[in-house]
């Protein structure tokens, strides 16, 4: 009898050679030596009852288009994947956030930011993926270095308005010198809108009341280097 159905066998982590499984191999290999689907399904801990979850880590990777795109996924979008939940949503998004602050540092020298380049090597590559759009901050010291980069909201910047006090909150917290501004347009389109430049000048204005200077804000669209200087337009820098 002919079937055209393609039959896949697959081994559960639970059938592997013990010193085959994931844990096992972190432990005696390092964590290098291993797929980006078996550090996921490290972090994930178990399956379902129809998926093991190196396939659930696997799928995961495949439906979000890798490791970037994974990163990018809000937290209630990774809660809904099928063999997720929010429990375990959280730990991803946990994992991906020490990554973020890691990469802030350099063997202990933090990144520093000397032109608009700097920051899209920064932020680009993760904020160009993302499905909504979000506003990051750069927390700057007297020689630009990083301090930290947190997320400041999702939204859009037109219903921004009542927010740009919170621009300055942990960067006066932080005793920055300075702060820089970036967030990404969904469409995949970096223009700048009316309500960027008039979120931009606010926050420009602001900070230089609170000697704590915007020294660029840029807009991040889809694509390698699909994004705007809003400084280097002159756009609410004026």
């Amino acid at each position: 009898m002919t079937n055209d159905a393609t039959v896949v066998y697959r081994v559960r982590v639970a059938e592997m050679p013990e010193d085959e499984r994931p844990r096992e191999r972190l432990r005696r290999l390092g964590p290098g030596a291993l797929k980006a689907e078996e550090l996921l399904a490290i972090l994930l801990r178990t399956g379902t009852a129809q998926e093991d979850v190196l396939h659930v880590a696997a799928r995961l990777l495949h439906e979000r288009g890798g490791l970037r795109g994974l990163a990018a996924t809000d937290l209630a979008t990774l809660g809904d994947a099928h063999g997720v939940g929010p429990a375990k949503a959280s730990t991803i998004a946990a994992a991906f956030e020490l990554g973020r602050r890691a990469a802030l540092e350099d063997g202990g020298v933090r990144t520093a930011v000397t032109s608009p380049q700097d920051i899209a090597r920064l932020l680009h590559p993760e904020m160009e993926l993302l499905q909504q759009e979000e506003l990051r901050l750069l927390i700057l010291d007297t020689k630009h270095h990083v301090l930290a980069a947190p997320v400041l909201y999702r939204g859009t910047i037109s219903a921004a308005g009542g927010r740009v006090a919170e621009l300055f909150r942990e960067a006066v917290r932080l005793n920055a010198s300075k702060i820089a501004l970036a967030h990404n347009h969904p469409s995949g389109d970096p223009t700048p809108s009316p309500d960027d430049i008039a979120f931009t000048r606010d926050a420009v204005e602001a900070g230089l009341l609170l000697d704590v200077p915007v020294l660029d804000h840029l807009v991040f669209g889809h694509g390698a280097g699909r994004w705007v200087s809003m400084r280097e337009r002159r756009l609410g820098f004026d």
